[in-house]
């Protein structure tokens, strides 16, 4: 049986150089309360220290929020956008250098403090396919010695380039190249987890674990699992405990027989559902909430981009959004009343509704089923997406596209390099140079003040998608207010232009490379770009 302890009491229990592990998106998974104990323990003592931290999903706080930060309710200075989130992830990294010495994650972008300690190379640290991560705890729990697969070939984690490493100081081989009856597959090693560190939302008194206000079911009972079988230990922090046998056993998402020790948070502020909000019903499926009721974006670039992605879409076709402006491709669906027309997912497992863009990205309003984190994995990667819509940041002539790392800006993956190596269409989408301010109106749109920074160079960065091993039969299209390129034979063809667009002007001489031109260059739907639009229902009819 669990027993129930402080925050205080967890953070003591924690070895010196224990490898932890845990699971979620955002804030939803996240156990701020213990996570803070961990972090004053170690300025306070010292211990515990040296930790080895392992994540699949972003687990931090842009710094959405209202007017507070985290659970201890620090004041911010300056509105959301001056100042950083300090929630999540990144409390490990307010306790200096120490606490964590190594950290994998497919996203470490939000973990600000945390970033830091990598960016000055006081941690090692691996950025590695979101899920890939949230199934290796499988592989781990089930005693087997790894994760074999063809997801990250020819990317930043493939050992031939530079193995998931995020700075110089990393030294340590996560991933190894290896043949397989004759094909090249990557295969990431298991390792044993000393401590699993999780959250739910309520549990009983033998330990039993439920998720009814989580907006996400994450991979926390893989996570339980790996440890108990690595001889580690389970420490859960809840919002509410109840008495044995009241709960409805289809509800315990991690049983009482894994957890050893259970936290119950002593204010409800440590137990977030998302970044930007304490608890919306419709993300855990209390609610339904009226589509008429979401957000809807404002006429602009950033409005003419979703428009043209959303022209993707086919009826009956299941399709991911990605963050940033993918995300708002859901608000042009909605707009339009075709969300009954097409599946929207979530890749942290929402089946259907809307899915959410930032701050509370990963959940989704009026899901009609929350699949397990890793159990979506599982169908993305086997090809169950026909089509996903994720960001454009840097892209090249190969087709290749980084949305990786940027400088000393780290970010890692997240599920970008499974979604892209799987999906059936691939559409980039993101503004065509960095900072540039553009104007639409009456059908077409012009440039008031050009970019700073181009996005279409010579060469990317990092290699977060691999335009030389998209498959052939794949469709991988880039996407920007201005114009669109197709991936044809190797090769980055510009196939459309937008009206009000200059060839030479507004769009070459803003690239660090000449693309090939079809032959025949489309003029981008001039609806688009009014006020009003209404056509999305013509385009999924076409397609379908």
């Amino acid at each position: 049986m669990a027993k129930f302890i402080t925050a205080q009491e967890a953070a003591e229990l924690i070895p010196d150089g224990a490898t932890v592990g845990l699971a979620g998106m955002g804030l939803s998974g996240w156990p701020e309360e213990v996570a803070c104990a961990i972090r004053d323990s170690f300025k306070e003592t010292g211990h515990p220290c040296d930790l080895n931290l392992k994540q699949g999903s972003a687990m931090g706080d842009w710094g959405y929020g209202n007017g507070f930060v985290g659970w201890e309710r620090t004041p911010r200075e300056g509105g959301p956008d001056q100042a950083h989130g300090a929630r999540g992830v990144t409390r490990f990294g307010e306790a200096g250098p120490g606490l964590v010495t190594r950290w994998s994650a497919a996203h470490i972008g939000s973990a600000f403090a945390l970033n830091d300690l990598v960016r000055q190379n006081k941690i090692q640290c691996h950025c590695l396919p979101q899920g890939v991560i949230v199934n290796l705890w499988r592989e781990i729990a089930a005693g087997r010695s790894g994760l074999l697969t063809k997801v990250g070939l020819g990317t930043f984690v493939d050992p031939r380039i530079e193995g998931g490493k995020m700075n110089a100081a990393t030294t340590d081989e996560l991933v190894e190249l290896v043949e397989f009856q004759g094909e090249e597959y990557l295969f990431y090693k298991s390792f044993p987890v000393h401590v699993a560190l999780l959250r739910g939302t309520t549990a009983d008194e033998s330990g039993n674990i439920t998720f009814e206000h989580e907006s996400v079911l994450n991979e926390g009972l893989a996570v339980a699992m790996a440890a108990k079988n690595s001889g580690g230990i389970v420490i859960v922090q809840v919002e509410y405990t109840t008495k044995s046998g009241v709960m409805n056993p289809k509800d315990v998402k991690i049983p009482g027989i894994l957890v050893d020790y259970v936290v119950q948070a002593t204010d409800p502020m440590a137990c977030w559902q998302a970044e930007g909000v304490y608890f919306e019903p419709a993300f855990s499926g209390q609610v339904k909430k009226p589509v008429g009721a979401l957000p809807r974006l404002p006429l602009g670039d950033r409005k003419v981009l979703c428009r043209r992605c959303a022209m993707e879409l086919e009826a009956g076709s299941v399709a991911n959004l990605g963050v940033g402006i993918p995300a708002d491709v859901a608000s042009i669906v909605a707009e339009e009343g075709y969300t009954g027309a097409i599946t929207l997912t979530a890749e942290t497992g929402a089946v259907g509704g809307v899915p959410a863009a930032l701050p509370n990205f990963g959940s989704s309003y009026n899901p009609e089923c929350i699949m397990l984190h890793n159990d979506m994995f599982d169908m993305i990667d086997g090809g169950g997406l026909d089509i996903t819509v994720l960001g454009l940041a840097q892209a090249d002539e190969a087709g290749n596209l980084n949305v990786s790392k940027f400088g000393s800006k780290l970010t890692g993956p997240g599920g970008f390099i499974n979604i892209t190596q799987s999906a059936k269409k691939v559409v980039f989408c993101g503004t065509f140079m960095a900072k540039a301010k553009l104007k639409v109106a009456d059908g077409k749109i012009t440039v008031v003040v050009e970019g700073k920074a181009k996005k279409f160079v010579k060469q990317v960065e990092q290699i977060t998608f691999s335009g030389k091993y998209a498959r052939p039969n794949q469709t991988i299209l880039y996407i920007t207010e201005r114009c669109v390129f197709q991936l044809i034979g190797g090769k980055m063809t510009l196939v459309e232009i937008a009206p009000g667009m200059d060839l030479e002007r507004d769009i070459l001489a803003h690239m660090g490379f000449v693309p090939a031109i079809a032959p025949e260059i489309k003029t981008m739907d001039p609806a688009i770009f009014q006020e009003s639009w209404g056509g999305l229902g013509t385009y999924l009819e076409q397609d379908s």
